[in-house]
């Protein structure tokens, strides 16, 4: 099967390691980070969401109407606005971008990052909202017919969209989590599921949970597979490690100077957060180059386990999560620009390479099974 890289569309420099050079939203440096992507062979950049920053839709409308492949995947909370308006904005922005988009729902893990732009629901409520929405921006794109809705969470009449997406029925939907919610919203309406980079071994048991879900929804089909990591390569093994110390110092640093601003006090609410806190009190380090001290450093903060090794480690780590059936492999360094151009020009055609490889040996064992 094919693999996919997914790289960060950020809007500033910033990262855990280093402070913002200028403003949030500095318009030369997104569109160089994303121009960096699209020439080092990544598939897609996430514009991802926080309750202060720049809004990922206009930020990712500028990129695709100044970029000719790269594919954007959008982040969106369904708190901050109407099923409506939303699926209309993300028609849009198929049109712009010639049909290069993917939307991910965020449903949202933390009370008071949620709390922040008025969201008062529980976490339950908040994944049955999250599924209601999601059913309502897919109807919108494909009906050309009014239609009326009286949901738990929504209602309204007579609607119909004059904007549609170029991709057709629609686009793809994104999702995440790791929480029994999470695995039954996503199992029922994600064409794409993301995990955070965990042991192998704990992957393969959210990859079949999704799969389980997926069943008991009906589905005959599955989501496909991402992963998120944190890639330290440098040309050697002890390079590499000493690069890993110094970001897992410069982390810690900046979190005790409270240079960093946290959405939380205290334990992680979300299912995913407390998984990667346990997974890094268990032990630093798994399998062929997962380390998890950069986790444990920000408290488990999303996307945060990382990689580490020469660039042929890395490849042959983010194999491994292929051979477990991850066709979406998503990356991002602690210096967004080099690292992304550093991963596209050693990692991605190492593993673009192996997959090819095992992808023509299936086809021919196939081959033979049929002969």
């Amino acid at each position: 099967m094919p693999v996919e890289f997914l790289g960060i569309a950020a809007t500033n420099d910033g990262s855990e390691t280093t402070p913002r050079s200028g403003a949030a939203f500095d318009k030369d440096y997104t569109l160089r980070l994303a121009r960096a992507h699209e020439d080092h062979d990544w598939d897609r950049v996430l514009f991802a969401y926080g309750s202060g920053s720049p809004d990922p839709a206009p930020a990712a409308a500028y990129i695709a109407s100044r970029l000719d492949r790269l594919q954007i995947l959008l982040a969106h909370r369904p708190n901050v606005s109407y099923p409506t308006f939303a699926a209309k904005t993300f028609a849009t922005l198929d049109r712009i971008s010639d049909g290069r988009l993917t939307v991910h729902f965020i449903t949202g893990g933390n009370d008071h990052e949620q709390g922040r732009e008025g969201d008062t629901l529980t976490k339950d409520e908040r994944y049955a909202r999250t599924l209601e929405y999601i059913r309502i921006v897919k109807k919108i794109w494909t009906t050309h017919e009014p239609f009326d809705h009286e949901g738990g969470h929504y209602r309204f009449h007579d609607f119909v969209s004059d904007v549609f997406p170029v991709q057709q029925p629609r686009p793809g939907v994104s999702f995440g989590g790791s929480s029994p919610a999470a695995y039954a919203a996503g199992g029922a309406e994600a064409d794409i599921y993301c995990l955070w980079g965990e042991p192998l071994a704990e992957t393969a048991a959210q990859i079949e949970n999704v799969k389980a879900a997926a069943k008991a929804a009906g589905r005959t089909d599955v989501p496909r597979i991402q992963v998120a990591f944190r890639p330290i390569i440098a040309p050697t093994e002890e390079l590499a490690w000493e690069k890993a110390h110094r970001t897992v110092g410069a982390i810690r640093e900046r979190r005790e100077a409270g240079l960093v601003r946290h959405h939380r006090s205290g334990a992680p609410q979300n299912t995913g957060s407390q998984r990667l806190i346990a997974i890094a009190e268990a032990g630093e380090r798994y399998d062929r180059a997962l380390w998890t001290p950069t986790a444990a450093a920000t408290g488990g903060a999303g996307n945060s386990n990382a990689l580490v090794g020469t660039p042929e480690t890395v490849a042959q780590a983010l194999l491994d999560y292929y051979d477990l059936g991850v066709d979406i492999l998503s990356a991002r360094g602690y210096d967004l620009l080099g690292d992304a151009i550093d991963f596209g020009r050693h990692v991605i055609p190492i593993v673009r390479e192996e997959v090819a490889k095992r992808d023509a040996e299936r086809a021919v064992r196939l081959s033979a099974v049929n002969a």
